[in-house]
Order: C-alpha cells, then sequence, then structure tokens
C-alpha cells in the first residue's frame, strides 16, 4: 500500500491527503434538512447529513489527490449511527480509487492492539467466511506502550500490505509536555523517532517503510532532525494551514527527491466555503470550494514539494 501511495503522489504531484474531520456546524443546511427528512432530528439523521456532506467533498476532490483522513473521532461523536457513516466514508473514498488513512490513534497491549489492528486493518473469520470491518489502508497508532503496543499492528499489516503512521511529534501546543522532555539529554520525540524507524525495518516496500510517522507542521525544524532520523520513513504531516504551519516551511519534511512526506489540510478543505477566499461559492456549492481549495493548496505547495 505505501508503494501506491507514493506512485498516486507522483501521478497526481500532489502530496495532500484531506482530513474527513467533519462537524455539524460546517455541514451546510439543505444537507442538515435532507438528513432530517430522511432519517429523523436525531443521531441517525446528523449521520445521514455526515454522510452526504462527505460524499459531495469525495466526488469533488478524488481526481485530485491521492488520499483521505477520516478522524474516527468527528463520527465516533453520534454513536453507532456515526459508525455507520465513517464505514460508508471509507467504503465511498476506496470505490472511488483513494487511499484511506484511518486516523484512529490506537494503542493499547497484546491481544487488544491485535483486536484494534484487526479491525481497522485486517479481517475476522466467522464460519467459513472472512469480514472485515472498517477496512482503511493505512491508520494511526499511538506509541506510549512501547512495542508491545504496535508490533501486533506490524503483524497485521504484514499479512494485509497496510500501514501505520505512528505518532512521533504532533502538531498541538502542548505536545512538549511529554515529547519535549529530556532523556538522557535527547528529547524523547528523538527517541520515538528512532524506534519508529527501527520499526519499519520490519517491513519495508520499494523505498519506503509502510510503517510511518506523523510529525507536525507547526515544528519545521523538529521536522528536519527527523527526516534524517527517519530516512526510510514516510511522515504524515498534520497542521499546515489552519493551524498555522507554511507551506515554506515543509521542505524538510521531504527528502531529496521530493518524496517522503504527505500533508493534511482538513477544515482548510472541507469547510472552505466558510472562508472569505471562498464566500462566493455560498452553502449550496460547499464541495467546488473545497475542489478550488484542493487546487489552491496544490500551488501552495510547490514551495516546499520540490527536489532538494
Amino acid at each position: 500500500m505505501i508503494n501506491k501511495l507514493i506512485q498516486r503522489i507522483i501521478k497526481l504531484e500532489a502530496p495532500i491527503v484531506v482530513g474527513l474531520d467533519p462537524m455539524l456546524s460546517y455541514v451546510p443546511q439543505h444537507l442538515l434538512a435532507q438528513g432530517y427528512k430522511e432519517k429523523g432530528e436525531n443521531l441517525e439523521g446528523a449521520a445521514e447529513a455526515i454522510w452526504l456532506y462527505n460524499k459531495g467533498i469525495i466526488d469533488a476532490i478524488y481526481d485530485l489527490v491521492p488520499a483521505v483522513k477520516p478522524q474516527i473521532a468527528m463520527y465516533e461523536q453520534f454513536g453507532i449511527e456515526g459508525l455507520k457513516a465513517y464505514t460508508k466514508t471509507i467504503d465511498y473514498a476506496k470505490q472511488k480509487g483513494l487511499i484511506v488513512i484511518g486516523d484512529v490513534k490506537r494503542g493499547d497491549i497484546g491481544s487488544t492492539s491485535a483486536a484494534y489492528a484487526t479491525g481497522h486493518l485486517g479481517k475476522v473469520t466467522i464460519g467459513d467466511k472472512d469480514y472485515r470491518g472498517f477496512d482503511e489502508d493505512f491508520i494511526t497508532v499511538n506509541p506510549y506502550l512501547g512495542s508491545d503496543g504496535i508490533i501486533p499492528f506490524i503483524d497485521v499489516c504484514k499479512q494485509e500490505k497496510k500501514g501505520l503512521f505512528i505518532l512521533v511529534k504532533t502538531s498541538n501546543p502542548s505536545s512538549g509536555e511529554f515529547q519535549d522532555q529530556l532523556i538522557k539529554e535527547r528529547p524523547l520525540y528523538e527517541l520515538v523517532g528512532e524506534q519508529v524507524a527501527k520499526w519499519g525495518d520490519l517491513f519495508m516496500g520499494d523505498s519506503y517503510s509502510y510503517i510511518g510517522a506523523v510529525v507536525g507542521a507547526t515544528y519545521p525544524e523538529i521536522g528536519k532532525e527527523l527526516r534524517k532520523l527517519m530516512p526510510k520513513t514516510f511522515i504524515l504531516v498534520p497542521g499546515y494551514g489552519a493551524q498555522g504551519g507554511k507551506a515554506e516551511d515543509l521542505k524538510y519534511y521531504f527528502d531529496k527527491d521530493g518524496l517522503g512526506a504527505i500533508i493534511n489540510s482538513s477544515r482548510g478543505i472541507i469547510a472552505a466555503y466558510k472562508q472569505p477566499k471562498y464566500e462566493a461559492y455560498k452553502e449550496e456549492a460547499y464541495a467546488d470550494a473545497s475542489r478550488q481549495a484542493v487546487l489552491d493548496m496544490k500551488e501552495d505547495l510547490k514551495k516546499a514539494w520540490v527536489k532538494n
């Protein structure tokens, strides 16, 4: 799957993943009205509106980007009905040829990690048939519990030829409370990055490992150092745009061939119609605004996505 991701990035000239992180406040009124009319003004109706919203965005951007990244929490807030919308979103994105990175940030040990891995990346056998749960292509995971929490995920990845993005240095302001703490005069995120590189050696693609890392765009100097520590690790970069990450700060996340990273934008794309820059599109053309936001992001990233 990592090879496919790289091929699509090269073909589309777009190291971009669109974060499908919907809030009800993002959903245009006509879609809310449709969802409530069809399913009721309740959790089921809200989840239906979310699904309709996602479908419109996917239809508008699937030919421009290689991947989407639904954040499961935005669906879990609507309970089981939200998870149904999450599943429908994944299935539809894959039908349109998109790679799906499930932003689930799971992390536990032993059989629990194995169960998470099976539910999101693998399959279960019931009777004489195999069934898949969410069936993402990649998921994000938390390494805090160490190898006991990561190896079960890697085992399933090997079986299914799927991948992980492991949290190393996140984009949020308080990430340093733990991630920047010094251990033998080195920040914790460096030690985690080195371990991610070791885990990556367990399952390599053609040029990069199936085991990637998450490194926020809001810390470009740290990104520069981690790129050196993890030369075969593909980096998922959140924090561009709405969180303050700038295109010119991203050049260090890419390798000398202009590969090695994929940049996430969520509300900057899916809620583009709410921004002054795209207000002419109005609610009814929210998906067209999202498409234009992707085109603008693609142009902006040319400041970083070049051969070094």
